[in-house]
């Protein structure tokens, strides 16, 4: 029996949607939401990181994580500095780290739930297969 794409797709789409909403949801207890989290997380994981990069690496334009970056700045998470040529680094204060370490709380208690219905050796199989079909993506501009 062949798998129907379009149904394939929907229920990998299903599963990040619910993920993603309960993480927001949660998050909110800390004073964060899901997209702030993130940037925290590229940021901490790239200290000195463009906007063009950490926007990359969350999945958003640059428009967009412009303008949340900003109101990181705003929140005092996040503090930005000349870098190489016309660049701003991105940087982390001590109270966007305090923000990070909650939301890592938060996030391992959200998926620990999201994923308590698959065995270990299923996780891992998983992971391998969307890691895979990750790899195999055409690049964007390339088809």
């Amino acid at each position: 029996m062949a798998v129907e794409l379009q149904i394939l797709g929907r229920a990998v789409k299903a599963a990040q949607y619910r993920q993603h909403r309960t993480l927001d949801s949660r998050l909110a207890s800390i004073g964060s939401t899901l997209a702030q989290w993130d940037a925290l997380r590229a940021i901490a994981r790239t200290p000195g990181a463009s906007a063009r990069r950490l926007a990359a690496a969350t999945f958003q334009s640059e428009q967009a994580f412009g303008t949340l970056a900003g109101r990181l700045v705003a929140q005092n998470l996040v503090e930005r500095r000349p870098g190489h040529g016309r660049s701003i680094e991105h940087h982390l204060t001590a109270e966007g780290e305090r923000i990070l370490r909650a939301g890592h709380k938060v996030a391992d208690s959200v998926l620990r739930e999201c994923f308590e219905g698959l065995t270990e050796p299923e996780r891992e199989t998983l992971l391998r297969l969307l890691l895979k079909v990750e790899d195999a993506r055409p690049e964007a501009g390339t088809g």
